[in-house]
């Protein structure tokens, strides 16, 4: 595959990482009431989605920052459009 394919693919696999990210962090926000620890919950939540996102980074860059550079511009890219979206419910009415 030629460079181009393999910057694309990086930046569609980091938009992937970022809503797995994202989408997890929101459910496990979303279901902290009915957590009996939530400060545990949330710790053990933290650490499965960095773990992750950091093995699937590390997987995408195979030795080349130029395709980290662009995983990690797909992940902010789902950041900033999960906020944009879901921002508005966190709004005061």
């Amino acid at each position: 595959m030629t460079d181009t394919v393999y910057l694309i693919a990086s930046l569609a696999a980091g938009a992937i990482l970022g809503i797995v990210y994202f989408r997890g962090l929101w459910q496990t926000v979303l279901r902290l009431p009915d957590f009996t620890r939530p400060a545990w919950s949330m710790s053990w939540s933290f650490v499965a989605r960095v773990g992750i996102v950091m093995t699937g980074f590390y997987s995408v860059m195979d030795g080349h920052l130029e395709r980290l550079a662009m995983a990690m511009a797909g992940f902010i890219l789902v950041r900033q459009f999960m906020v944009r979206r879901l921002g508005r419910f966190a709004e005061p009415s």
